[in-house]
Parts: C-alpha cells; structure tokens; sequence
C-alpha cells in the first residue's frame, strides 16, 4: 500500500464510495505530491544558483575561488562542444565510467557472494573477520599510488581502487542482511526438507535483497570516488585528470564542471538503481513517502 493509499484511507468519504473512486483518489493524491516534491525540488536549486550568482556579482565571494554558476556552465558548454585542453570530454567521461563501471560489477559480485558465504558459515567469519578488519581500516586514499606503482597508470589501477571502495560496503551489508534473515522462515524450510543451497537461494539472499540494495545504492558514488581518486593521483584520462588540471592551473569554473559532471552521472546511476531494485523486488511492500 502506498503513501498516497494511507492518506486517502484516512479521509472522509460518503457512504457507498466505491473502490474505482478511492482508488482515483489516491492517484491524483500520489500525483500532487509528486508535483509539490518537484516544485520544492527545483524551487530551492534556483534559489541556490540564485543566490550564488549574485553573491559573486555583489562581491560577497570572490568568484576566483567560487566561480559563478553563470561561468561554470559557460565552461561546461565549451568542454562539450569544443572539448577540453586533454582532449574531448565525452572520452574523459567514458573512461572514469568504464573504471567505475568495472569496479562496482566486480566490487559488488565478490561483496555479496563473500558476505553470503562468511553470513551462513560462522566458523568462517570468525577466521577471517580479522583479516577483513584489518583491510578495511586501510585509508582508500593510501592504496592509490600503491595500485598506480604495481598495475600502472592505465585502467586496472582504477578498477582496483574503485573494487575496494565498493566491496566493503556490499560485503558488510550482505554480510549482515544474511545474518538478519527471519529464523522462523528458515526453520519453516528445514522442516520441508530445504537443502542449505535452496534455503540460501530461496530463502536467505531474497531476506537480505533490501540489505544488498540498500549498500549497492551508496557503492557506486563509491566507484566513482575510487575512480576519480586513482585518476587523480596518477592517469592519461579521465574526470579525474581534468580536475586535477583545473587545479594546477587554479581554474575553479573547470573543478566545478567536472564536479558537476559527476554529481549528474551518479543520480542517473541511482536512478537506474532504484529502477532495477523496483523490478526485483516487486514482492516487497512499497516504503511509505517513497519519492522518486
């Protein structure tokens, strides 16, 4: 049952209402409040770019450090027509996707086939939880160079860091989710007759499905922040290179673009997240006031 549903049951409705009149209701409900949340949406990032641009003008900042975004789209419409000083943007962008792409694949296979099988097998997560303690308290930032001095400046180095990133993240939480499933479910399947491998597929991983997603949300801004780190510290191409060019030569308008860029790319990427979670979890109830 949705939001919309919830609220409209608890208005008022004449007696004999039908269930094709409630139901009427409760869409044009779920559709004025996704037009208010759109509304509320882009009315504070106007009045964030609003107020920004005419802070720079009034003098307020100095747009040598926090460039209006009057000139930072300037510089994004000059990369995407023109390209940049590296070569075309569109070929930048390509390569950090193909990193964080692979990264996050890879990152998010191994995290949940690992935090499933440490989840159903005590004994083994107690031998090996040190050892995952004591990885994950590395700082990310540190395996940079040391990926860069052993895989290179190409593109494994970047798969490797954005890898990191993100298995931690799915690992903890599959790891976790399989650890949370409903033990009367599970015994449920026992007295059935559920070997362990059915019992993990059909019943353990799809408890943990919320859990999983849940971590695969957040982990691919991860991949991108690996991504990016790696290109930063050492790379030929890539957002990272760019900002780290814009750096140098203190271009703050181009360190804004390439932010820009990828806050963009990581929205579309939850959004085709949440589309995907919808499609395979469509036996999950709805989360109440959930907007898209």
């Amino acid at each position: 049952m949705t939001d919309a549903t919830i609220n409209i049951s608890t208005a008022n409705f004449r007696p004999g209402t039908s269930d094709a009149e409630i139901e009427a209701a409760a869409a044009k409900a779920a559709v004025n409040r996704r037009r208010t949340v759109l509304f509320w949406r882009l009315g504070i990032l106007i009045a964030f770019l609003g107020s920004w641009e005419l802070a720079g003008h009034m003098g307020w900042i100095d747009p040598f450090f926090y460039a209006m975004p009057s000139t930072i789209a300037g510089r994004l419409y000059e990369w995407m027509t023109e390209g940049t000083s590296e070569g075309p943007l569109w070929y930048h962008l390509y390569v950090t996707m193909e990193e964080s792409v692979l990264g996050f694949v890879t990152g998010s296979v191994a995290g949940i086939i690992i935090g499933v099988a440490l989840g159903r097998n005590r004994m083994a997560a107690d031998i090996f939880s040190i050892y995952i303690k004591l990885i994950n308290s590395i700082p990310r930032v540190v395996l940079a160079p040391i990926f860069i001095m052993i895989l290179g400046l190409g593109l494994a180095s970047k798969v490797a860091l954005a890898f990191v990133m993100v298995f931690f993240v799915v690992f903890h939480n599959a790891f976790q989710g399989v650890r949370e499933a409903d033990r009367a479910m599970i015994a449920n399947a026992r007295i059935l007759g559920a070997s362990d491998w059915q019992l993990t597929r059909s019943v353990i991983v799809p408890s943990a499905m919320s859990w999983i997603f849940a971590s695969l949300h957040v982990s691919f801004g991860f991949a991108i922040i690996g991504a990016i780190v790696g290109e930063f510290v050492g790379s030929r191409f890539g957002i990272g290179l760019l900002i780290n060019i814009a750096k140098g030569s203190f271009d703050a308008a181009g360190m804004y673009a390439a932010i820009v860029i990828v806050m963009v790319v990581a929205l579309g990427a939850e959004y085709l997240m949440t589309l995907v979670e919808n499609r395979l979890a469509k036996w999950r109830p709805q989360p109440l006031h959930e907007t898209q």
